[in-house]
């Protein structure tokens, strides 16, 4: 069989159809296996062994969360693009640290089913059949290939600004640069230089407080 292989966990019949009919509309990608329980996904991709797995969250045993985590300590090759309405910070951030390489949050349209997979495609013809990856290879596979629609000003890496935005979504509330350069374990200024940039993208929020003495001091929060 050519192309990358597919296989869908979905226990919503109507969603199911929908990321097959989306499936279907894309060259290169062959659906070789469904699942409507975690458990049945477990054995099924256990056996099938696909390239990637289109993974929901919420399904009737157990979590895709736990599915996720299952398959990764039992080292099953496969990549995994969760499709979803999980949009909580804590579970966000859980998923990418187990490797996900693409979270899509229900609803979506077709066009962001389509760049989540053609973004996974370009990634895997890249690194086919290479030995050893160079430097710039390894950050490309790392944080995605959406680099290249918008090309990211000098200084500003997408894999930091990523994990930025990741630990900006896990605060309640809005936290200043010093506070989050020492959740994530950065220098200030470095992430005063990145939550800026978030807020000229429109990203992310800047409040300005005022103190009693001195000047006033950025606030920053998810826009």
């Amino acid at each position: 069989m050519t192309g990358i292989t597919v296989f869908i966990v979905e226990d919503d019949p109507m969603v199911l159809d929908v990321n097959k009919g989306f499936l279907g509309k894309m060259t290169g990608f062959a659906l070789v296996g469904e699942a409507v329980s975690g458990k049945e996904a477990l054995s099924k991709i256990k056996e099938i062994k696909p390239d990637l797995v289109l993974l929901d969250m919420y399904l009737p045993d157990i979590s895709g969360l736990d599915l996720l985590v299952e398959l990764r300590s039992e080292r099953v090759p496969c990549d995994i693009i969760m499709i979803t309405a999980a949009r909580d910070a804590v579970t966000i951030k859980e998923v990418v640290r187990l490797g996900a390489v693409d979270y899509i949050v229900k609803p979506f349209r077709f066009g962001r089913f389509q760049q989540a997979l053609e973004n996974y495609q370009q990634m895997v013809k890249k690194i086919k059949g290479l030995e050893q990856l160079k430097q710039e290879d390894i950050d490309e596979w790392l944080v995605g290939i959406e680099g290249e629609e918008e090309e990211l000003p000098k200084g500003i890496n997408e894999l930091t600004m990523k994990q930025i935005m990741l630990a900006l979504m896990s605060h309640e509330g809005p936290v200043t640069a010093e506070q989050l350069a020492k959740s994530v374990g950065m220098a200030r200024v470095t992430v005063r230089k990145y939550l800026d940039f978030l807020a000229h993208k429109e990203k992310a929020r800047i409040e300005m407080r005022y103190g009693s003495v001195g000047r006033p001091t950025n606030y920053y929060s998810i826009k």
